[in-house]
C-alpha cells in the first residue's frame, strides 16, 4: 500500500512539473512571436524604431544594467540587443547608440529606408530571443 502511496506522489509531482514546462514553453513562444514577427525582409526606419523601443523597455523591466558607455550588459536569459547596419557607411549600430541619439532623428532620416532582418539568435538559457540584426537595404 504504502508503494502504491508513493507511485501515485511521484505521478502526480511529474505532472505538476510536465504542466510547468508546458506552461513556459508557451510562454516563451508567445514572448518571441512579438519579435519573431519583425524578421522580414520589408521594414521601414519606423518598425525599427518600434522594435527598439520594445527591446528598450524590455530590457529596463528585466533590470537589465548598462556599462559606462550606456550600452546593455547582455545577460544569458532575458536582454535582448537590436543591431541596424547602415549601408551608407557599413557601421552596425547598437540600439542604445540610435536610441540615445534620439528616435525622433532616426525616424526623420530613416523612416521610409527599408530593412531587412539578417539574423536572429537566442538565449540558450531561456528560449528568449537574444538579439536581431537588421540592415538597411536601400538609402
Amino acid at each position: 500500500m504504502i508503494i502504491f502511496v508513493i507511485l501515485i506522489i511521484i505521478l502526480v509531482i511529474a505532472g505538476m512539473k510536465y504542466k510547468d514546462l508546458q506552461a513556459t514553453k508557451k510562454e516563451v513562444a508567445k514572448f518571441n512571436y512579438g519579435y519573431e514577427e519583425y524578421n522580414k525582409e520589408n521594414l521601414n526606419g519606423l518598425d525599427i524604431t518600434t522594435l527598439i523601443n520594445k527591446a528598450v523597455n524590455n530590457n529596463e523591466r528585466y533590470g537589465i544594467s548598462k556599462d559606462e558607455e550606456g550600452l546593455y550588459k547582455l545577460d544569458d536569459e532575458n536582454s535582448i540587443e537590436i543591431y541596424v547596419k547602415m549601408i551608407i557607411n557599413d557601421t552596425t549600430y547598437r540600439m542604445e547608440r540610435i536610441n540615445n541619439l534620439g528616435i525622433n532623428s532616426f525616424i526623420a532620416y530613416f523612416g521610409e529606408v527599408n530593412f531587412k532582418c539578417t539574423g536572429i539568435e537566442y538565449h540558450k538559457k531561456s528560449g528568449k530571443i537574444a538579439s536581431m540584426t537588421f540592415e538597411a537595404t536601400q538609402y
